[in-house]
């Protein structure tokens, strides 16, 4: 009996899947930057609902991380932390976005729900170069994946907030 309760909690452990670290995955996507720093942040009720209104997305929290990458004194780009639930469970992607306003790319960062429905890198590759002006929707721009739908609108969905928190709290900014 107690062995096959260590066997369970084991088991569920793995079932946590954390893929790369974000700090990992910044200094990837940035390859040139000097210092990478964190910062989390939390959103005024008037923030959230800006940037629900730009996202056509209901938050689900109003705390989020945001990752900066820096040479020296000059501005690379950011990573924003987007926790979306899947079907029953979260998965966590980093949205790379650069000073020049392009979503650079994605990463995911965990992913716990059956690894069946994790996105492959080819069709997250279609997050390569867009504009956080645009607002990505499934079907449309974006297209499903077969056997995954949920976790392509998690992603998805979770671009938008991640374009309209850059959008509304970090675009000026230098």
């Amino acid at each position: 009996m107690k062995t096959t309760a260590l066997f369970i909690l084991f088991a569920l452990s793995l079932s946590a899947n954390v893929l790369i670290s974000p700090q990992e995955a910044m200094a990837l996507a940035y390859k040139d930057a000097t210092q990478i720093t964190k910062k989390n942040i939390l959103l005024t009720n008037e923030q959230t609902q800006k940037i629900q209104e730009e996202a056509k997305v209901k938050l689900n929290t109003k705390i989020y991380r945001i990752f900066k990458a820096q040479k020296q004194n000059e501005l690379l780009g950011y990573g924003i932390l987007v926790n979306e639930k899947v079907r029953s469970k979260n998965a966590v992607v980093l949205y790379f976005i650069s000073k020049e306003s392009i979503l650079k790319s994605i990463e995911i960062i965990a992913f716990n729900e059956p690894v069946e429905y994790l996105p492959s890198r080819e069709w997250n590759s279609q997050f390569e170069n867009v504009k956080t002006s645009k607002m990505l929707h499934i079907s449309k721009e974006i297209p499903t994946i077969a056997g995954a739908t949920m976790s392509a609108r998690s992603v998805i969905d979770g671009s938008r907030v991640a374009f309209a928190l850059y959008n509304t709290l970090l675009k000026n900014q230098k």
